[in-house]
């Protein structure tokens, strides 16, 4: 609650808190995280916060990235101004680890973010607060102007952001010199993060270096960037529509997670790159560069020109981009980490033995999958009988090329390789072990049961055979 203490600055930060949770139209008595660094701006936020929905709705959050000498003191300092406010409060460490190329203020807030999101679950937090304000927002613009960001970049950081739980930045509009007041006013303190100083990162060298002489010149430029913001983010919306559009009319009718490879191609280049932009975030992977987004596009051009796109395999965050029969998805997995099992490929050619006793995985780790028996009520195409499984000793093998089975007892017999063309099955999904029983071959992933080894009339327990892919994380 306001008091008839408050000053304009004092006003500004109680009505900002207010309105932004108003806002999100979350939950009634919803619980609320505030991401409390111990610095000056998420120290206001919480204390704003308190003031306007009460500490028993309230949840401070902190994380321990370990990355400076002063860090425990920093976990220390927050935990007790949360219980001086009478809030709940929960820390967590976590590990910085940089992926190749990336910066140690990137890495750490990916972090972050995944450790504050994993604390509003363990909490049921409705919403996350965010403190940052408009120096943060005229910062990250101009940041992304001189990397080069395409709209997305230049959007920055939005004021309510949708995911697993509600982002807000109810600050994002307000000054740090009004944050400074009102923590003046309140007589709150707050902890100065050592490497907020240091310019060889580039958010302080502009910080420090650059907007001292902006402000001078352009009194106006936060505002300014601000609007840039703003106008930015509504150019991404238009255009995640608009990908939404070509989506919906390129998705290709058999796999719903892939393109039509004709439909893609049949799009200007830039809103072929804006819809493969939108494709890969809706795969939930790591987004491309516009540089990186046309490269994969010549490729697919000429993939398509060459009508070859067994030859294709363009690797992308722990994924491949693969074409087959005009059809262009995602498979998970690094071509680069990936055992060669192709058999035209001097594939490796050992076999694995194992006699069956009633388990229901049998682990594969040289093929990166199981083999899994589940207990079936009725027949089916993959279905077997228990005593065809311990007749002999079960064994996985690449395949050696001619190999041929029968897919029901009165069909005829015919070559793997046909099969798999018949059924549209991408020439890299082939590369699967075979289970044979003895020397006879049993079951094929994406064909099933020979039948010539395992008539359909089996009699007691079945099981159910299904080749199991390990489940490859970007």
């Amino acid at each position: 609650m306001t008091s008839d203490r408050d000053t304009p600055a004092g006003r500004l930060v109680i009505e900002a808190v207010r309105a932004a949770v108003a806002d999100a139209a979350l939950p009634e008595h919803s619980l609320l995280a505030v991401a409390l660094s111990g610095g000056l701006d998420s120290t206001v936020l919480l204390d704003a916060a308190v003031r306007c929905f009460g500490a028993a709705r309230m949840v401070a959050f902190h994380v321990h990235h370990g990355l400076s000498l002063n860090a425990d003191a920093w976990d220390t300092h927050c935990e007790r101004f949360a219980a001086s406010l009478g809030v709940t409060y929960a820390a967590r460490r976590v590990e910085v680890a940089r992926a190749g190329g990336e910066s140690l203020e990137a890495a750490a807030r990916d972090a972050r973010y995944r450790a504050l999101d994993a604390l509003c679950d363990e909490h049921g937090a409705a919403a996350l607060l965010i403190a940052h304000h408009a120096d943060d927002q005229a910062e990250t613009v101009l940041l992304q102007l001189l990397r080069g960001a395409g709209v997305a970049g230049l959007a920055a950081m939005a004021p309510h952001a949708d995911g697993a739980v509600a982002r807000l930045r109810p600050l994002l509009r307000l000054l740090r010199a009004q944050l400074e007041q009102y923590a003046h006013e309140r007589d709150l303190s707050w902890i100065d993060d050592e490497s907020n100083a240091d310019t060889r990162y580039a958010r302080n060298a502009l910080r420090h270096d650059v907007l001292p002489v902006l402000a001078v010149h352009f009194p106006g430029f936060r505002d300014a960037l601000a609007r840039t913001a703003s106008h930015a983010a509504s150019a991404q919306r238009l255009l995640d529509q608009l990908a939404r559009i070509d989506l919906a009319q390129a998705q290709h009718d058999g796999e719903p997670d892939a393109l039509r490879l004709d439909a893609l191609l049949a799009l200007e280049p830039e809103r072929a790159i804006n819809l493969m932009r939108h494709w890969i975030r809706a795969c939930g992977l790591q987004a491309a560069s516009t540089a990186r987004l046309a490269d994969m596009l010549r490729q697919l051009r000429d993939t398509a020109a060459a009508r070859d796109g067994h030859a294709l395999r363009i690797d992308h965050a722990g994924h491949c981009l693969r074409a087959y029969r005009n059809a262009l998805f995602w498979e998970a997995g690094d071509s680069a980490d990936a055992p060669d099992l192709d058999a035209g490929a001097g594939a490796p050619k050992t076999a694995v033995e194992w006699q069956w006793q009633g388990e229901e995985v049998w682990r594969l780790p040289q093929w990166r999958g199981s083999f899994v028996f589940e207990p079936a009520a009725t027949s089916d195409g993959d279905t077997v009988g228990e005593g065809v499984l311990r007749a002999a000793p079960l064994v996985a093998r690449s395949r050696a090329g001619g190999e041929r089975m029968r897919v029901a007892v009165e069909a005829p017999s015919r070559t793997l390789k046909n099969l798999f063309q018949e059924r549209g099955v991408p020439a890299w999904k082939r590369e699967v072990p075979l289970l044979f029983i003895g020397e006879a071959l049993l079951f094929v992933p994406h064909l099933g049961v020979n039948r010539e080894a395992a008539p359909a009339a089996a009699h007691g327990p079945l099981r159910r055979i299904v080749w199991r892919p390990d489940l490859l994380l970007a």
